[in-house]
């Protein structure tokens, strides 16, 4: 339902998309991920009502839209948050936010913890002052909104005709079984995690076999990528285990979907050879490219990327509002 604010602002309608027909309206503004929007509506993950313009006439001063893994599913991701940069900063903000709340009261049921935001970013986007300025105001806005600043990450990516280096023959490996041995393995490799969605998680008082399970079962069982793929890394005198990887092809890219290592082995430098195992799966497929993040703060997984080829294309940052009644930690 159209809403034109009085005030100031009179002239400014805040609405969703009529349908898929008006896309290339939604488009006026430009983000990297424009280029799935058409396929995300034919496939169910995004909806007409979950995306939103601020209009004055027919120029489009900000937009919003929620983005969900699976046809006929819940918002689970904020994932476009744009606001026009022609538009004085102190402006803009006010747009966006009018913007955000409106479209969140209508999308978002009262009561439910708002979906997580999630922006992609270029890798030096503090050093150029245009772009850091742009995204300065945006995060401003999502933060009088409640949200609250959780990571950035590194968004990295092998390619293909790089090396993979040569495995060191110190880990065996072998295909997960089923769902019970990799949340088994999951669980352990919560312990002491640097990963601060799963640190988040623990916060909020989930146990780490829910977050294990959660994960599984709204992220890995929907890959359609062969699950002979997953590995478990073994020492190969005694099969106790000593990590995992989830080489996969989510909706977009081939990707290293989790890389872990049980507390008992971290220290002896086995990631790498359960990163190049996983690496080594992939590029058998003569896929073109291999997708992976870490939080900018795990620096070790970061050199574990570089060693292996791996290059940092993009940053991401992720903002989170909490659970109604709850406190931010």
């Amino acid at each position: 339902m159209p809403t034109t604010p009085t005030g100031p602002d009179l002239g400014l309608t805040l609405r969703p998309l009529t349908g898929p027909e008006e896309l290339g309206l939604f488009r006026r503004l430009d983000y990297v991920l424009d280029h799935e929007l058409e396929g995300d509506l034919a496939d169910g993950l995004r909806r007409p009502e979950w995306m939103w313009v601020a209009l004055r006439d027919d120029r489009v001063l900000a937009r919003l839209a929620w983005w969900t893994s699976k046809e006929g599913g819940e918002p689970q991701a904020l994932d476009f948050f744009d606001l026009d940069p022609a538009l004085p900063a102190e402006e803009r903000a006010d747009i966006g936010l009018r913007l955000l709340e409106t479209a969140t009261a209508a999308v978002v049921p009262e009561g439910v913890q708002r979906p997580e935001y999630g922006r992609f970013l270029p890798p030096d986007w503090r050093e150029v002052a245009e772009t850091r300025e742009q995204l300065e105001t945006l995060f401003a806005v999502l933060e009088r909104a409640g949200a609250r600043p959780l990571v950035e990450r590194l968004r990295l990516e092998w390619r293909a005709g790089t090396a993979v280096p040569e495995p060191k023959g110190r880990l065996a490996f072998r295909p997960v079984r089923d769902r019970e041995d990799l949340v088994a393995l999951m669980v352990q490799v919560l312990e002491g995690t640097l990963d601060a969605h799963g640190r988040a998680e623990l916060t909020s008082g989930m146990s780490a076999r829910e977050s294990a399970e959660l994960q599984y079962d709204e992220e890995f069982a929907g890959y359609t990528s062969p699950r002979e793929w997953w590995q478990v890394a073994e020492l190969p005198e005694t099969g106790e285990p000593v990590g995992f990887v989830v080489p996969a092809r989510n909706n977009y890219h081939h990707n290293i979907a989790y890389i872990g290592v049980l507390p008992a082995h971290r220290g002896n430098g086995y990631v790498d050879d359960i990163l190049v195992e996983g690496t080594r799966v992939l590029a058998g497929h003569d896929v073109p490219r291999i997708r992976a993040a870490t939080d900018l703060g795990n620096v070790p997984m970061a050199r574990s990327f570089a060693r292996a080829g791996y290059v940092t294309f993009e940053r991401a940052i992720n903002y989170v509002w909490d659970a109604p009644g709850a406190t931010g930690s």
